[in-house]
């Protein structure tokens, strides 16, 4: 693993954590319009005006807010370094309650050649440069990256468990069904203890691969023009939650697909040709579906929504039949590059460029949605898709590859304002 630091954190003040659940907000990328205004509306201070200003120079607002509020003491920076033990308590769509546990840490920032830290998607330059942007301005990590490892024996979770069980959280928030609580751990043994147990392992990047990559720029710049660059200023880490992958509050949700703007596209011919690659089958409405796909072993198992019509879709053939021979093993083994390859580029003809553009193809995490916008005649068709484990996320990794963008949900998403990291 990447070194693993306690930090100095920023911190909003005892006295707003009495009302905690309106500080916090999720992460930049999920936020509309609509969420972005409720949430200035909660509070003069909630961290989206951090996270996402709306004022014309957004950057600038960020970084006047950290400095106007760390002096009337909305903000408090820690005389300590710590960890902080992060627990999220959610359902999931079936009713069934986990908790998520975890921790905030300083991580080095690596390159991914070092092999320390893996990604296992695909960014876009936009996102790079907005984030860059903040960075330059605020000289801080206002939201994390999220990354995984693998600890089968779960020692630094029972040590954090154990610790969570016997303090008071520094802050408890339910915000959009999440209860979300915060530990700080400040022990000199205990957090001893913790960076020692997860020391020779690999962290892969869950969500936030746009921020980790940020960060590594960021660095890069910072270094290139500090003539004392030694390796160990704040720039040359990044704010980081780790969660192991064998939490079994660690959940995946899928993120479906839906199909626009075809010229000429016809339903019918459609599903002859999926006929030619894949069992296809009628089916009389959602409930068969969910039992289809909860009940179908393959992964390379599909609902097909049509105006009027649903569809159970399994693959006939091995994929190693109907995918080009550069395609990894690891990757042959995902659902979504058969979906990509062979039904949305090979039946579809949407290309390449059409998918990262989302020309054509947009993603949506709720089936809701993609009954609705094929019903309203938003799209043509959709695809409700299984979801990745958080195994073949790390296998993709391993092997240098890249998954299809929008591959894997993580839910909850974790929540910006809990603690804040400054890069100096």
């Amino acid at each position: 693993m990447p070194e693993i630091l306690p930090f100095k954190g920023l911190r909003y003040g005892a006295s707003l954590l009495e009302d905690a659940s309106s500080l916090i907000c999720p992460p930049y990328d999920v936020i509309s319009p609509q969420l972005q205004q409720e949430l200035y509306r909660s509070s003069e201070v909630n961290a989206v005006r951090l996270e996402l200003p709306m004022e014309e120079d957004p950057y600038g607002a960020a970084a006047g807010r950290i400095a106007e509020w760390l002096r009337s003491g909305v903000f408090e920076a820690e005389e300590a370094p710590a960890l902080y033990p992060y627990f999220q308590t959610f359902t999931d769509p079936s009713g069934r309650e986990f908790t998520r546990s975890g921790f905030f840490a300083a991580m080095r920032l690596s390159d991914f050649s070092e092999k320390k830290v893996l990604p296992h998607e695909k960014t876009l330059s936009g996102p790079k440069a907005d984030r860059l942007n903040l960075y330059r301005r605020t000289r801080t990590n206002i939201s994390p990256v999220f990354g995984i490892y693998a600890d089968e024996a779960g020692t630094a979770d029972r040590l954090m468990k154990e610790y969570a069980e016997t303090h008071e959280p520094v802050l408890d928030a339910t915000l959009q069904g999440v209860r979300n609580r915060l530990w700080r751990i400040r022990e000199p043994e205990l957090l001893r203890r913790l960076e020692a147990c997860l020391s020779e392992r690999r962290v892969y990047i869950a969500d936030g691969h746009h921020r980790y990559e940020t960060g590594l720029n960021y660095r890069n710049e910072r270094a290139a023009a500090d003539p004392g660059h030694t390796g160990r200023e704040p720039y040359n880490y990044i704010l980081t939650y780790l969660s192991n992958m064998y939490d079994e509050g660690l959940v995946v949700f899928p993120i479906h697909r839906l199909v626009h703007g075809l010229e000429g596209f016809d339903p019918e011919a459609f599903i002859g040709k999926l006929r030619a690659r894949f069992s296809v089958r009628e089916l009389e409405g959602r409930d068969e579906l969910e039992r289809f796909l909860e009940g179908e072993s393959s992964s390379y198992a599909y609902g097909v929504v049509l105006p009027g019509r649903l569809y159970a879709v399994v693959l006939s053939a091995d994929p190693s039949e109907v995918l080009d021979a550069s395609v990894s093993p690891a990757l042959r083994n995902l659902g979504l590059v058969v979906l990509h390859e062979l039904v949305l580029k090979g039946m579809l003809d949407i290309g390449a460029e059409a998918l990262a553009g989302q020309k054509n193809v947009v993603y949506r995490k709720d089936a809701d949605e993609v009954f609705r916008a094929v019903l309203e005649g938003e799209a043509q068709v959709g695809f409700i898709v299984k979801p990745t484990t958080v195994r073949q996320v790390i296998d993709v990794s391993e092997g240098g590859e890249v998954m299809p963008q929008k591959s894997t949900f993580f839910y909850p998403k974790i929540m910006t304002g809990l603690v804040f990291h400054s890069l100096g």
